[in-house]
């Protein structure tokens, strides 16, 4: 089994690149708002405990399975301790499978973030994105409320690596990490 983490700040491309990759390796793609549109969509507002149980069944489950692997897609605070603790918790239900992880951050500019922002791709697996003017300010929020980029060094894990995909398509990205990992 293998567990690719794909981090990164909001409308980086995390899922556009998880799609690329699924393509072209047997990983399937579990990006972060497969949880989080259909909560927002029963409850009518952002419940993180409901999307967080919702997505630990996920994780059990595909553990568990013959799958060769997933990408999940997540966007890290690096200054949060909670959010280290969280891939901590991920690591810990897929070790018992004799899991290989493998972390993939992308990294761009806020202004690159914000034309992705509204990007077709985006908003038809996003509907809570397609309020474009909230979705911008959140982003801003996210900005600047928290560290999303890791500093050089600080990520701990074998099997990593940084991207700055500004200038670079999802399925170039896509290969890069599928030969870098051999996947």
């Amino acid at each position: 089994m293998k567990l690719l983490f794909m981090i990164g700040n909001a409308a980086v491309g995390k899922m556009t690149v998880g799609q690329e990759l699924m393509k072209i390796t047997g990983l399937r793609l579990f990006h972060n708002h497969m949880m989080i549109e259909p909560v927002i969509e029963i409850f009518g507002y952002f419940n993180p405990p409901a999307i967080h149980r919702l997505r630990q069944v996920v994780f059990e489950e595909f553990a568990k399975s013959d799958n060769y692997g997933m990408i999940f897609t997540y966007m890290w605070a690096f200054d949060w301790q909670s959010d280290w603790d969280y891939i901590q918790s991920v690591k810990r239900i897929f070790e018992p499978y004799n899991t290989e992880f493998y972390y993939v951050e992308l990294v761009a500019s806020q202004e690159i973030r914000l034309k992705r922002n509204v990007s077709e791709n985006r908003l038809k697996h996003k509907a809570s994105k397609r309020d474009i003017e909230e979705s911008n300010k959140r982003l801003l929020a996210d900005d600047a409320r928290a560290r999303l980029e890791s500093l050089d060094g600080e990520i701990p894990f074998e099997n990593y690596m940084k991207i700055d995909n500004s200038n670079l398509a999802s399925d170039t990205v896509a290969q890069m990490i599928k030969e870098r990992f051999q996947l």
